[in-house]
């Protein structure tokens, strides 16, 4: 596999995997964009393996304060680290219910047609900016409850229609519930480890069950580490500047984008 799609597939996984603008449509590109079919589960485990690390290390204070907390739960004492364990948990459930029901009914690639992307990268950009235009800003991870956390969890679930942008809904929900714009990321960021943790894990059931990996360990490496590299630069770039600058950018992106994928489909 060439050293340049390996570098087209990791900025792809890296940089849309935190940022609102829909994986999956630029997943569909990337392979009419360089000629090569698609990578294979062996890319698609290592890909995972880097954007995780990446939110790991980033969040490298949360995730510690989570842990603690959690082994203080099972002690008896609720911390505030115990807290944002159990709103993450909460949160979870919903994407992997429908996600599993979709991979198990075959549904999932069924949804996969570039105009059914394309539609959801524009249909959910506009509920982006509006929440992002009229949402309070008053609330943070510390402060929100278990309410916030099943609405977010609930909006996860919609990101199993593909274009939809899991990072881009769970935002858009944080700022809809009053969240302030960073901490509407932050907490998108957290809920997204157990996910790619567990689309990491299937991608790897596949591989174990014998489906050709499509590219050779040393391909899976370079892919990892460069995801690594590319997902924790867009992390930082956005939690940085997005109370500065607001989602319109990804808004006008994402808009763009859905008119090119419409393009490419007729």
């Amino acid at each position: 596999m060439g050293l340049v799609y390996l570098i087209i597939l990791a900025l792809v996984q890296g940089i849309t995997e935190f940022l609102p603008i829909s994986s999956s449509a630029h997943l569909i590109l990337a392979p009419e964009i360089t000629g090569q079919s698609d990578q294979g589960p062996l890319i698609d485990v290592m890909a995972h393996v880097g954007t995780l690390l990446a939110v790991l290390v980033y969040f490298r204070g949360d995730v510690m304060t989570a842990i603690l907390g959690k082994l203080a739960y099972l002690q008896g004492r609720l911390t505030e680290g115990g807290r944002l364990a159990l709103w993450v948990i909460i949160a979870t459930p919903p994407v992997l219910i429908v996600g599993a029901g979709l991979y198990v009914t075959g549904f999932a690639d069924a949804l996969r047609d570039p105009l059914v992307i394309a539609a959801a990268t524009a249909g959910f950009a506009l509920p982006l900016w509006l929440a992002d235009h009229y949402g309070k800003q008053v609330k943070t991870v510390e402060t929100m409850g278990w309410r916030d956390a099943l609405w977010l969890g609930l909006a996860q679930a919609t990101a199993m229609i593909p274009g939809a942008s899991r990072s881009g809904v769970t935002m858009t929900a944080g700022r809809a519930l009053g969240f302030t714009r960073s901490e509407a990321a932050r907490f998108s960021m957290l809920m997204a480890i157990p996910v790619i943790l567990a689309l990491g894990l299937l991608a790897g059931i596949e591989l174990a069950r014998g489906a050709d990996p499509g590219a050779t360990l040393s391909d899976g490496v370079i892919v990892a580490a460069l995801s690594f590299a590319v997902a924790w630069a867009a992390i930082a770039v956005l939690m940085r500047v997005v109370d500065r600058i607001g989602f319109l950018p990804f808004v006008v992106y994402r808009l763009a984008l859905a008119a090119l994928l419409v393009w490419w489909a007729l």
